[in-house]
Formats: structure tokens, sequence, C-alpha cells
């Protein structure tokens, strides 16, 4: 069974997501980062970067893999689902999934530090990272336009971009007007799987929907990011 060490993050999700769309068992460790779990010996010895997700496959002699995006064709590859194995097939899906590691999470990610965790606001900054988020949201819906996803079939690059994009509203980024994102986003929000994905190791629906616990969460964000 395969050991799933990861926090309620896009990052993580993506790992817990590609897992249960596999169908592959797994135990979950929670790793609580405000408290810098990620940063304790025994979780660097997994992932010296101390970064959240990382996996280790007993099957495999306890190989142990790091890096959201690596975790992700490692799995395909164990399975054989959710990445063709033609080179043209296996390259539409790669270069999409990296998209995602390469502009949608970094973009991202810093539209969150500087609209939603630093105490200090700067306007130039937040306004950098949404706009060059937007600007990416509507390359994917351009492509999306013609495509029902991104790469062919439904593949561990749908699961990736929309572990992050599903968050917009948290990172100040509108979709407004992006019709066919918005079918994509509702599609893959749709399967089961995904769902079980999103609330591992725990739910935190309430608090991405602004609903309650917001300022504690934002708390426990800055101080992850000032670390």
């Amino acid at each position: 069974m395969i050991e799933l060490y990861t926090s309620p993050t896009p990052n993580g999700w993506k790992a817990s997501v590609t897992l249960e769309e596999m169908g592959l068992p797994y135990e979950v460790h929670a790793i609580d980062l405000s408290s810098g779990d990620q940063k304790k010996p025994d979780f660097l010895a997994l992932n010296p970067n101390g970064r959240i997700p990382a996996i280790v496959d007993p099957d495999a002699g306890n190989l142990t893999v790091f890096e959201s995006g690596a975790i992700m064709i490692y799995l395909a590859e164990k399975s054989g689902k959710f990445i063709p194995t033609d080179t043209a097939g296996r390259m539409k899906v790669l270069q999409w999934l990296m998209f995602q590691m390469g502009g949608v999470g970094p973009m991202m990610g810093q539209a969150n530090v500087f609209f939603r965790y630093m105490e200090e606001k700067i306007p130039t900054a937040i306004s950098r990272y949404q706009n060059e988020g937007r600007r990416l949201f509507e390359v994917l819906d351009g492509h999306l336009a013609n495509n029902e996803f991104l790469a062919g079939n439904y593949s561990i690059a749908d699961i990736a971009n929309w572990c992050w994009v599903r968050t917009h509203s948290w990172s100040g980024i509108s979709i407004d007007g992006l019709d066919h994102l918005d079918r994509w986003l509702q599609a893959i929000n749709a399967r089961p799987a995904a769902q079980k994905g999103i609330v591992v190791p725990y739910d935190i629906s309430a608090v991405m929907n602004d609903k309650k616990d917001e300022e504690d969460f934002k708390k426990s964000a800055r101080s992850m990011v000032t670390k």
C-alpha cells in the first residue's frame, strides 16, 4: 500500500486525486504545515526540499517520490492509467502537466501569498500575479474550446490543472467569461474520485469558500510563507 504524506493544498490534492482516480490503495499521513512538520528530519528524509506531497511505495522497494508532478507520472506509469503509452499522446499529457507546474501553480501560489496571506498589501504584486493567472486561464479556455479535456482523453494533466484552477476564487482570479474552462471544471468536479481526493487528508472546503475560520487559516499560512 502506498504511503502518502500530504496536506490539504492543491499540490497535495494532485497526489490524492490521482490515487483515487487510479483506484490504488494508500495510507494517508497528514503533515501539519503550520507546525513545521515538513521541516522535521523524518519528512526531510523523504523530501530534502521540505514540501508536500511525498509518497513511499513498499511494492517498489520503499521507493520514495517527491514533487507532485513526478508523483503523478510515477502513479500513471505504475497503474497504466491516465497517460498514453505512445510518444505523441504522452507528450500531449506531459506538456499540459508542465504548463500547470511551471505556470498555473506558481502564479496562483504567489497570488495567494500577496492577496490572502501577507499582512502588507502590495497592489502591484497582487495585480501582477492575478493578471498572469487570468492569462493562463484564458490559454486553458482557448484550448478547451475545441477539446473536451486537455490532452485528448481525461489524464493526469487535467487532474493537475483542475486541482489548482478550482481554487481560483481563493487567489482572487475571476473566471467570468471563460465558459469552456468552467465547463471543464464542472465536468471534473462531477467525478466521484475527484471529490474524494480533495478531502484528503481532511476537508477544508468551508475555509476555501470563505464560510468560516478564514482568519485562522490565513494566520497559519502567513507563518508558513515567512519560514
